[in-house]
């Protein structure tokens, strides 16, 4: 059984629930759990995650030579987004390539 976190919900569940809803879940994820490093971190790399691909998509949005390669960007938006919903669930810890690096450095200085 996974460890239960602050919110009350066991730590593999609220992994997952950290990528549900994209970088805002992970933002909510981040403003309410308050120990748990695991969550704390699965929040952070949503957050870097799909803020840069959303990013990204907007820069690509405004550019005639970027909009051929949306569906690309929404592509690996969507492979990530189901991969690490599920190692979060499966309770591994997943780096995302650079993003997951970010992550796990900035979540330890944010303290909200």
């Amino acid at each position: 059984m996974s460890e239960k976190t602050s919110t009350g919900i066991e730590e593999n569940v609220a992994g997952l629930l950290c990528y549900l809803l994209g970088w805002i879940s992970g933002l909510i994820f981040l403003l309410i759990e308050k120990e748990n490093e695991t969550v704390r971190f699965h929040a952070m790399q949503s957050i870097v995650t799909f803020g840069g691909l959303n990013v990204i998509y907007i820069l690509l949005m405004i550019s005639v030579i970027g909009i051929p390669l949306m569906p690309l960007v929404g592509l690996v938006g969507l492979i990530a987004w189901i991969m690490l919903m599920i190692k979060a669930f499966q309770g591994e810890k997943f780096k995302f390539p650079i993003s997951g690096d970010l992550a796990e450095k900035w979540v330890k200085d944010v303290k909200i």
